[in-house]
C-alpha cells in the first residue's frame, strides 16, 4: 500500500498518472494486474499439483511410518518368540544333559556292580577250586597215610594186611586222628 501511495505521489508531481508508461507507475500497476489475473490460474495449474504431490508425499510418509511401526512391533514379537523358544531349547538341552548324566551314572553303577559280582564269582570259584584241590590233596595224603600205615602194620605183624576191611579200619583211625587234631 505504501508503494502505491508513493507511486501516486510521484506521478502527481510530474503531471499525471499514465497507466501505459512502463517507466513509471504504469509498469508496476500492470505487473500487479497481470499477477492478480494469473494468480488463480497459477494456483490451479501449478500450486494445485504441487499441493497434491506434497499431500501424497505426506500420506506416503505416514503410511511408511505406520508400516515401519508395524514392522517394529512384529519384529519385537518375533524376537520375544525366538527368545522364548531359545529359553525352551536351553531348558530342554539342560534336561537332556541331566538325563544323560543320570543314565551314565546308572550305567556306571551297573558296570561296577557287574564287575564286583564277576570278581566275587571269580573269588568264589578260586576258593572252590582251592578247596577241591585241598580236598584232593588231603585225600591223596590220607590214602598215602593208609598205605604207609598198612605197610608198617605188615612189617610189624609180618603178615598179609591189605584187604578192604583193613583199609577201612585204618581210614577210620586216620579220620579220628584228624578230628582230634582239629
Amino acid at each position: 500500500m505504501m508503494l502505491l501511495l508513493t507511486a501516486f505521489a510521484e506521478e502527481g508531481h510530474g503531471g499525471g498518472l499514465n497507466p501505459f508508461d512502463p517507466a513509471g507507475f504504469g509498469g508496476m500497476l500492470w505487473t500487479w494486474v497481470i499477477f492478480l489475473v494469473a494468480l488463480p490460474l497459477m494456483w490451479k495449474v501449478v500450486m494445485g499439483p504441487i499441493t497434491h504431490a506434497l499431500e501424497a508425499r505426506d500420506e506416503q510418509a505416514s503410511k511408511a511410518i505406520l508400516e515401519a511401526e508395524k514392522a517394529r512391533e512384529e519384529t519385537a514379537k518375533a524376537r520375544a518368540e525366538v527368545e522364548g523358544k531359545l529359553a525352551e531349547a536351553r531348558a530342554e538341552a539342560a534336561k537332556m544333559l541331566a538325563e544323560a548324566r543320570e543314565r551314565a551314572a546308572t550305567v556306571e553303577r551297573q558296570i561296577v556292580e557287574e564287575a564286583n559280582q564277576k570278581s566275587q564269582r571269580m573269588v568264589e570259584q578260586a576258593q572252590a577250586t582251592i578247596h577241591a584241590e585241598r580236598d584232593k590233596a588231603v585225600m591223596a595224603i590220607r590214602n598215602e597215610v593208609v598205605e604207609l600205615s598198612m605197610a608198617g602194620a605188615r612189617a610189624v605183624l609180618q603178615r598179609n594186611v591189605g584187604g578192604d576191611d583193613d583199609r577201612r579200619l585204618v581210614s577210620d583211625m586216620v579220620g579220628k586222628l584228624k578230628a582230634v587234631a582239629k
